[in-house]
């Protein structure tokens, strides 16, 4: 939540070596149990099968176009849903191919509307799918957890209203006319994300601050508040930085879209779409993606009151998993170490750690895909919530990397929560693509110590890819980077709101953590497209050194670095390092470097 008002691809730096990793213990366990139908428990005796398939559950509602009365379907779904901020109903909206005339689905918190087609021309509203904030007094700063996919519009005014901020979304979507970013009145907002989509006309921000598009075609772009980045999208506006604050790369380095629920036929399957290169542009503007198809009946399909222990069982054995939509306890890690699962979520799917464990451990291993789930902490502090790979992993995932998409964390705000540090990546090539890390500030069980979380994403692999980086309101670095090589495209932070005082957030002989620090140790590093502002509320006086910390090296680099000082609440002194004009008194106007160093 906020306070009011063309470059070249990047290069590609040379790969360190690898040390070969043997086949462990846990590997060896998997590839055993594959063999076999059944398990075995430690006594000997058979454990039971898990089975895969079944139906959605209760709060998947499916719609064809001969679905009765689908408008009051939504509306109901509406109702519920438009303030529910911190509320643990879940709900996914999925339309069977086809068309559908005068709908307009008004989407509010934890709902997620999705087409059943393989391309997102299969399945068109002739309508809109809406978000905007009446329920906020028109201000669209707290419009988060929700998400559209796989749909095409032809909206009814010509032009479909997206009004949102974090962890909200727009895939695989195509929009027949324009698209508005802002509330009705122009309120504020507080930036968003858009991939693999087309939008014929015109992309209109206006009161958004921020945005990243990525791997998309539009028509045109409006305007820019603070920072507007772009990579690998058709149509985008020139580079431009700082007037207007448009960060512009022809290409994205490497990507690989969310998996998606479709219908082939009768049958449900979840597609899974090929990693890309240099890309540019949809996977689907030729036609059918690149990718594979996986029966349902391969997955586990997770509904409320599964415990940890049958997932990981479901996954020691050789399934997928599907979570529908729900609030889920564990009280061990889920523990993904297959290559190649994909851990989908359908309505944002949220998994809270009870007792201080990590939530999602990750293995060292090839093409895990985790997407479309919500980490809420506990009331026991963990000291991770999500892990990718061991500490000190080592392989080499170039061909065929992890990757998270909208995986996203909170730290308080539904009730007290802690966690020393949100997500880990030790895991070489990982791709983060679209995550909320969010430290709550406001909420239930919010306070400096109440939701204590010093560090939001630390990053120790090499090699790691970022493609909308939202992190925010960490008590030390809400960013750390370890590892060699790291790169992200577009970053967006505000720093804690609540620190009591000036010794609260002292680091050493500096005066305030980063919301982004590159280790001294760090010879290879490059950001495009970053941003983070402070509200210090509680104590208007602290003073931040600056927002950016990072080793003065020739491999070193960030382009289009903004920090603002929202309302005059605090003040940075520097953008990065001792570099950039501080922000001053009232003025919300962003101290600027383009280039560093």
């Amino acid at each position: 939540m906020q306070a009011p008002p063309t470059s070249s691809a990047p290069p590609t730096a040379p790969r360190r070596h690898r040390r070969p990793r043997a086949l462990g213990f846990a590997a060896l366990a998997v590839s055993l149990l594959m063999a076999f139908p059944t398990a075995q428990s430690a006594f000997g005796d058979e454990a039971e099968e898990v089975p895969g398939g079944g139906d959605l559950g209760p709060n998947v509602l499916v719609f064809d176009p001969s679905t009765p009365d689908i408008q009051g379907k939504v509306d109901e779904v509406f109702k519920k849903q438009e303030s529910n901020q911190f509320g643990t109903d879940r709900y996914a909206l999925m339309f069977k191919p086809g068309t559908y005339d005068n709908i307009n689905a008004q989407i509010g918190f934890y709902t997620s509307i999705a087409g059943l087609g393989l391309n997102p021309d299969d399945t068109t509203f002739n309508g809109d799918v809406t978000v905007d904030a009446g329920w906020f007094n028109g201000n669209a700063t707290q419009n988060f957890w929700r998400s559209a996919e796989n749909l095409a519009l032809n909206p009814v005014s010509g032009t479909n209203r997206w009004a949102v901020s974090q962890a909200a979304p727009f895939r695989r979507m195509h929009v027949k006319g324009g698209l508005n970013l802002a509330p009705d009145g122009y309120g504020w907002a507080s930036g968003g994300y858009i991939a693999d989509s087309k939008i014929d006309g015109q992309v209109g921000p206006y009161s958004q601050q921020q945005w990243y598009t990525r791997d998309s075609s539009i028509g045109s772009w409006g305007n820019g508040v603070w920072n507007m980045t772009f990579s690998g999208v058709e149509g985008a506006p020139a580079q431009s930085f700082p007037e207007p604050p448009y960060t512009t790369l022809d290409t994205t380095p490497v990507s690989r879209e969310k998996p998606f629920l479709y219908l082939d036929g009768d049958d449900y399957k979840v597609f899974v779409p090929a990693k890309r290169t240099n890309a540019r542009g949809t996977t689907w503007a030729d036609g059918t993606p690149e990718g594979e198809s996986i029966p349902l009946d391969q997955f586990y399909v997770v509904k409320p009151g599964a415990t940890a222990q049958t997932i990981n069982a479901a996954v020691d054995q050789g399934l997928h998993l599907l979570f529908t939509p729900g609030v889920y306890h564990v009280d061990r890690p889920i523990e993904i170490d297959r290559a190649n699962t994909v851990a989908l979520g359908l309505g944002l799917a949220t998994i809270i750690p009870d007792n201080g464990v990590t939530a999602i451990k990750v293995g060292d291993v090839d093409g895990v895909k985790l997407a479309g789930l919500l980490v809420d902490a506990g009331p026991v502090n963990s000291e991770t919530l999500v892990e990718v790979g061991l500490d000190g992993a080592s392989g080499d995932h170039s061909a065929n990397p992890t990757s998270l998409q909208d995986v996203f964390v909170r730290i308080g705000g539904a009730g007290p929560g802690k966690a020393t540090t949100s997500i880990v990546v030790n895991s070489d090539d990982t791709i983060i693509d679209h995550t909320w890390v969010w430290r709550a500030d406001h909420g239930e069980g919010v306070g400096w110590e109440t939701n204590r979380a010093d560090y939001g994403v630390h990053v120790k692999g090499d090699d790691v890819l970022a493609t909308g980086l939202f992190v925010e309101h960490f008590n030390k670095y809400d960013v750390q980077w370890s590892g060699e090589n790291g790169k992200t495209i577009f970053f967006q932070n505000e720093k804690a709101y609540d620190a009591p005082d000036q010794a609260a957030i002292q680091n050493g002989d500096i005066e305030g953590y980063a919301a982004y620090k590159v280790d001294d140790s760090v010879t290879t590093h490059e950001g495009w497209g970053m941003g983070s502002y402070c509200y210090f509320n509680v104590d208007p006086t602290i003073r931040q050194q600056h927002g950016f910390q990072a080793p003065v090296k020739p491999g070193v680099k960030f382009h289009d670095l903004l920090v603002v000082s929202l309302g005059g609440q605090g003040q940075y002194d520097h953008v990065i390092n001792d570099t950039g004009s501080p922000t001053s008194g009232t003025d919300t106007i962003p101290s600027q470097v383009v280039s560093f160093p």
